[in-house]
């Protein structure tokens, strides 16, 4: 799922801007109907449910990416970082450039907190939660500075959120990311293995498991010499003859 709905947003993205307005309704209306869907399995607490609700946050989640990506929500400031900006300066204008798009996240994990409360099912909204803090993480550590930036495929419309990065050889917060990314991998692991088999429950921990390893790894790319985005060059399309973002999961810059 990470993998092709990546590429799926990567070849969107890459496509010409006139066609971002029908690309973000069709996927608005899979995001609803996957939201209805978190809704109809909120009681269900059996493995397919689970993965239901798993699946339907991670559509959801990708509609959102698309909105950011494509330059339709995201913040007021759209200008690049004010020359000589430093700390409470830098940190409220790169805030504005990216803050609408945060609480529409934020708006939207409660809407699934809230379908699915005191219900046994919640896979969706523990898969949301944990997107959330993984894509927060992987932008204060962009912010505060990493070896990785991977700037270079930013379109042109995002071409200003380059300019509020830092390239540093590490910051304080990139080892405590991966301690707590570590930590709910665990948590999520010994959940799975104490809950029933084939449960619900089990299924929902190790998907939470799963996603939260997966989470330390796009956060290493950030330091380590390796470049992600070269797994994605073949869903670029061609035609449009420029650069795109790759992130979906967890590093949504």
């Amino acid at each position: 799922m990470w993998f092709i709905g990546t590429a799926a947003i990567v070849w969107l993205d890459s496509r010409p801007r006139h066609t971002f307005r029908t690309s973000l309704s069709l996927a608005g209306l899979v995001a609803i109907a996957a939201s209805v869907l978190v809704w109809l399995k909120a009681a269900d607490d059996s493995e397919g449910a689970a993965y239901a609700g798993f699946a339907a946050a991670i559509v959801i989640w990708g509609w959102h990416e698309m909105s950011f990506l494509m330059g339709e929500i995201a913040g007021p400031n759209r200008a690049e970082c004010p020359a000589g900006a430093v700390g409470w300066a830098r940190f409220k204008a790169a805030t504005a450039t990216v803050i609408y798009h945060e609480l529409a996240i934020a708006a939207t994990a409660c809407l699934l907190f809230a379908i699915t409360w005191d219900q046994p099912n919640q896979a969706a909204p523990l898969t949301f939660l944990l997107l959330f803090v993984l894509r927060l993480s992987a932008k204060f550590n962009l912010y505060l500075g990493v070896p990785n930036l991977s700037d270079e495929v930013f379109p042109a419309h995002l071409a200003y959120l380059k300019s509020y990065f830092r390239k540093r050889r590490c910051n304080p917060l990139f080892p405590v990311s991966i301690l707590i990314g570590s930590g709910i991998a665990l948590w999520a692991w010994m959940t799975a293995e104490s809950s029933p088999l084939d449960s619900g429950a089990a299924a929902t921990a190790t998907l939470i498991a799963g996603l939260a390893i997966l989470g330390v790894v796009e956060h290493l790319f950030l330091v380590l010499p390796l470049r992600d985005a070269k797994m994605f060059r073949w869903a670029i399309n061609n035609k449009a003859k420029r650069a795109v973002p790759i992130e979906c999961v967890g590093r949504g810059q």
